[in-house]
């Protein structure tokens, strides 16, 4: 019997988006999902574009933020750097930690990853913590290995509770803007091993609450069939998330059949 857990989509702007773009955004992105209740939102647009978008935001509880970075430092002399206590000063409650693109563009390293996990927990911010395998590693069979790796760096020693306030967003290096996509069987295969996975580490009752999120060039016209899969419990949406019309719509497929 599959486990309820409340479906989960996120927004990756990338860098895109302007202060002044958001707005407009904003507006009609909240008219298309005003109805929508039975999806957690979180938008994760540009660092410069945070303050903008918490104003509008103000005390909603229905869209979160998230924020795409930050450092695993407190404070000090990090030149370019965004702490934890900025995020939370501007109510940000999720932050993307691991994101291929840092890993691959900027260097950042499991261990890297890891502070940053440890930072964002210890100062409450929730971790949407990106693993996943690239073409290479796939088509040598090594996908498996790749996800055991990255779960184990940045999660283990870490408590059960701790971990429980993880997101897992599972992001299949190749299908990253790509516009290829995993079929619905391969990402529920690499979800369920995750899950699996994430019981090792965690005990099966946190592995069962744990949301573990699809991305990889979701589109509205893949993104319900990708969450209707038992293990798959929303999205990490990049590039689509820049129609408000088009990410309103992939939130809706995450909506439950009746």
């Amino acid at each position: 019997m599959a486990i309820p857990r409340k479906k989960f989509v996120a927004g990756n702007f990338k860098m895109n988006t302007t202060s002044s773009e958001v707005a407009p955004y904003l507006e009609s992105f909240r008219l298309e999902t005003e109805k929508i209740n039975e999806v957690d939102i979180v938008l994760i647009p540009p660092f410069t574009s945070l303050s903008k978008v918490s104003e509008i935001l103000g005390g909603a509880q229905k869209i979160r933020l998230g924020a795409q970075n930050m450092s695993s430092e407190a404070k000090g002399a990090y030149t370019g750097e965004i702490s934890a206590a900025m995020l939370r000063d501007l109510f940000v409650r999720y932050v993307l930690v691991g994101h291929s693109e840092r890993r691959r563009l900027f260097g950042e390293t499991d261990e890297t990853v890891r502070r940053k996990l440890v930072t964002a927990l210890n100062s409450e911010l929730r971790p949407i913590l990106c693993i996943g395998e690239t073409l290479e590693e796939r088509q040598a069979g090594q996908e498996k290995n790749i996800l055991e790796s990255q779960l184990r760096a940045a999660l283990e020693g870490l408590s059960a509770e701790e971990i429980s306030e993880v997101v897992i967003a599972y992001e299949p290096v190749w299908a990253i803007g790509t516009g290829l996509t995993a079929t619905p069987e391969q990402a529920q295969e690499a979800h369920s091993f995750i899950r699996d996975h994430l019981g090792k580490l965690a005990g099966t009752s946190v592995a069962n609450k744990a949301r573990i999120l699809y991305g990889g060039s979701v589109t509205p016209s893949n993104a319900r069939e990708l969450m209707s899969q038992e293990d798959i419990d929303g999205a990490l949406v990049g590039g689509a998330s820049l129609d408000p019309r088009g990410f309103a719509e992939i939130v809706a497929a995450a909506v439950p059949a009746k």
